[in-house]
């Protein structure tokens, strides 16, 4: 019985150590992508990536990809130090906004409203 309840232990002890370490990388700052050719260096050539969605932003202004099986299209430019774009999904015209883009790594987050709303996190590859 002891050596059952010490494997729990260690095994907690070894899942806690997971989860912060989780915590400690979620935690890092985000750099802001303050001008289009640094975005353009980040995105041209690689595809962004989150569950159920896959997109290609060109350096020529083009967003392309699906997501959750239906087509999205766009277009996209730089626009005082922000992400604007206009976006359709399937029949559905998401409009215009204009987005703060963050860098970790290779994660992109886009936040809604010129940094003011809800965000999302992409992946590059």
């Amino acid at each position: 019985m002891f050596r059952h309840a010490k494997s729990v232990l260690a095994a907690s002890v070894a899942m806690l150590t997971i989860f912060v370490s989780v915590d400690a990388i979620a935690a890092e700052p985000f750099d802001v992508v303050s001008s289009r050719d640094s975005f353009v260096d980040l995105v041209q050539g690689r595809e962004l990536r989150r569950f159920g969605i896959r997109l290609t932003v060109t350096p020529d202004g083009e967003i392309v990809g699906r997501a959750f099986g239906s087509e999205v299209t766009g277009d996209w430019d730089w626009e005082n130090g922000y992400f604007c774009r206009d976006l359709f999904w399937g029949g559905e015209d998401l409009g215009f906004n204009c987005q703060l883009v963050q860098v970790n790594g290779e994660t992109l987050r886009f936040t809604t409203d010129q940094g003011q709303g809800i965000y999302a996190d992409l992946t590059l590859r």
